[in-house]
């Protein structure tokens, strides 16, 4: 049975149902604030839900508005990121924020298209914020939803082919509830391996219910050191530069950060800095042959 020939409104009033009563109780779905939700969307990205519920809060604590976001110092935004991981997004809502202030007075755009325009906003943070704050009929598509709308569809789809499915199904009312129900049916049931299909609320008219296979991974090794990746080592340099606000000797982070550290592997530890400066998250000022670093100004 394909999700074509199964009723969407049966799929609505099944999904829905189980919604009320399963769904998660996450605070950025207490409120239709633009910047809140936006704010809940960049933690989100590749960050578990129980870690951006510890320090989501923290952050609006500091930056309670998108103004007051926007008026921070990149280098204040970075430490308040303390925790997050993945530091480029501090500095991607950063710029998001300043531009939503210099060109928009602090208002949000609700067309997606606007939002897509904005740095660092992609197709799905666009469509998750018109869709959360603005309740506009828009399909949001994340990891979860993609497995879950496949599986109903019971064979392989294409990135494209997933969004279509995805507006397609889209209930014309209680869209809203419906983004947030697939999400969460996709991060608690209809997970990657062994999903709990006997507890799934549409597992009477899913073709892969009960059929789903352990799918094998591939071992995919990230470039490092002694097995450590080079974004471990990213991070562990921004960490010690938010301890030093006045920066370093490149010399002295490469001793604190990585004591093992061999002569022969500073050009290593020299790309790891370049790497970081190109992103923006650190400033390095050279004089001669040495080089101070410190957190982007």
């Amino acid at each position: 049975m394909s999700v074509m020939r199964i009723s969407p409104r049966r799929l609505h009033l099944l999904l829905l149902r189980w919604y009320g009563s399963h769904g998660r109780d996450l605070p950025w779905r207490r409120t239709r604030d633009p910047y809140r939700i936006l704010l809940s969307e960049i933690m989100l990205q590749q960050t578990q839900v129980s870690r951006v519920l510890m320090l989501y809060p923290k952050f609006l604590r500091t930056y309670p508005s998108i103004r007051k976001l926007a008026s921070a110092k990149p280098s204040e935004v970075i430490i308040a990121w303390r925790g997050m991981g993945y530091n480029r997004r501090a500095l991607y809502l950063h710029r998001c924020a300043q531009a939503i202030v210099e060109e928009g007075g602090g208002r949000f755009p609700r067309d997606p298209e606007r939002l897509r325009s904005l740095p660092g906003i992609g197709r799905y943070t666009a469509n998750a914020v018109a869709s959360s704050a603005f309740r506009l009929p828009l399909a949001i598509v994340d990891t979860n939803v993609r497995r879950v709308i496949s599986r109903v569809q019971g064979r392989h789809l294409t990135e494209e082919a997933v969004w279509k499915n995805a507006q397609r199904l889209l209930p014309v009312r209680h869209a809203y509830e419906w983004n947030q129900a697939l999400m969460d049916l996709g991060a608690m049931i209809c997970i990657a391996h062994d999903p709990r299909c006997a507890e799934c609320p549409l597992r009477t008219v899913c073709p892969s219910a009960h059929r789903v296979k352990r799918p094998l991974t591939r071992v995919v090794r990230e470039p490092g050191r002694e097995g450590v990746p080079n974004r471990i080592f990213r991070g562990r340099i921004v960490e010690y530069l938010r301890q030093r606000k006045r920066g370093a000797s490149s010399s002295l982070i490469a001793r604190e950060v990585v004591p093992s550290l061999r002569p022969g592997e500073m050009p290593w530890f020299a790309r790891l800095i370049r790497s970081l400066e190109a992103d923006g998250l650190v400033r390095v000022v050279r004089c001669g042959r040495s080089e101070r670093v410190s957190l982007a100004a």
